[in-house]
């Protein structure tokens, strides 16, 4: 629960309680000094409580009407602390942030093969975001209540306020039915820490880490990442390739980056084989002619990379190709590969 609902919940229960206590010592009091029936004290509090005006029961006594006006007093500044409190509380939001909380957390319930970012600075943002523009459902978790305010405002976004380090949180992201993690903390012993949680939660977890200091890649990798990222070397390497070679550095960022609709790169499992094209190569499977699609890479069951297959390279249901065409192409080069045709 977040601090600003919390205090909002108890000022409420505060604000309830005063007004409570106030109509109890009314009754007591109208029952004692004046001797009213508790029906009669009852209605005199209220009436008097709420300053409505309306005629007394019985004329009052001297004490009676020195009580009347100290629990008049009284009154009045608990209906001023209650009425500021509920208006704080539309203003600020609160309850309108607790039904959309309540709401991302029976999605969040739901999620299944989604992936959980920690820390939604520089990095994590643009993470989220290429996620996203991929059809990837996202559960952000950051601990910087302005942070979550500012993806609260958006309507596709799911998130959990808390500590990425804490187990409870990671439960909450739904981490055992995740198909993998980034962690983009700015410190690295906090990424270390996740990475340990994240792997002890979800064993088959494909994890990947943020890393800051090069003696940190051998020790997150250690602990369970499957790849180490350091911004400020990719940075510095993106930055020296573009002085020396820079037209090779946009052709790659217009197929990775910029996600052009005119060709994609994308990575196809060979699950979807059907079974007339078991072992069948490359070659005879006339993938260019008949979709437009280009393989430029293959990842067998051993975890090998294959550049630009050869022609006789025989396709395996373990397999993964790596394909480059426009999304017609796409399409087109998977529905071969489910159909055999």
């Amino acid at each position: 629960m977040n601090t600003k609902l919390h205090i909002g919940i108890k000022q409420s229960f505060f604000a309830a309680f005063l007004i409570t206590f106030l109509i109890i010592i009314g009754v007591v009091g109208y029952m004692l000094i004046e001797e009213f029936t508790f029906i009669e004290a009852l209605y005199m509090t209220i009436i008097t409580v709420s300053t409505v005006g309306f005629e007394e029961v019985h004329n009052l006594s001297d004490a009676g009407m020195i009580f009347t006006v100290i629990l008049i007093t009284f009154s009045i500044g608990a209906f001023g602390y209650t009425l500021t409190t509920i208006t704080r509380y539309i203003i600020d939001g609160v309850f309108r942030n607790y039904y959309k909380d309540n709401k991302v957390k029976k999605r969040i319930n739901k999620l299944n093969n989604h992936v959980i970012v920690c820390g939604y600075g520089r990095v994590g943002k643009q993470a989220v975001h290429e996620l996203l523009e991929h059809g990837v459902e996202v559960v952000i978790i950051d601990n910087d209540m302005e942070e979550i305010e500012l993806i609260r405002a958006k309507d596709d976004m799911l998130y959990i306020h808390g500590d990425a380090t804490a187990d409870e949180i990671m439960e909450s992201a739904q981490i055992g039915n995740a198909q993998a993690l980034i962690t983009t903390l700015p410190k690295d012993a906090d990424n270390l820490f996740v990475v340990l949680s994240a792997k002890e939660l979800n064993k088959k977890l494909k994890i990947i880490s943020r890393a800051s200091d090069e003696h940190s890649d051998k020790k997150l990798k250690r602990a369970g990442a499957s790849n180490v990222i350091m911004p400020d070397r990719i940075g510095g390497q993106r930055m020296a390739k573009l002085v020396a070679q820079p037209d090779i550095v946009e052709f790659i960022e217009n197929i990775l980056i910029q996600n052009s609709s005119e060709v994609n790169l994308v990575e196809i499992s060979c699950n979807i084989l059907h079974e007339s094209l078991l072992n069948k190569t490359i070659g005879s499977l006339g993938i260019r002619n008949k979709s437009g699609a280009n393989i430029i890479g293959l990842k067998d069951q051993a975890q090998t990379y294959i550049f630009n297959p050869p022609a006789d390279q025989k396709i395996k249901p373990t397999d993964k190709l790596f394909v480059l065409g426009n999304p017609l192409q796409i399409n087109a080069f998977k529905n071969i590969l489910k159909s055999g045709i």
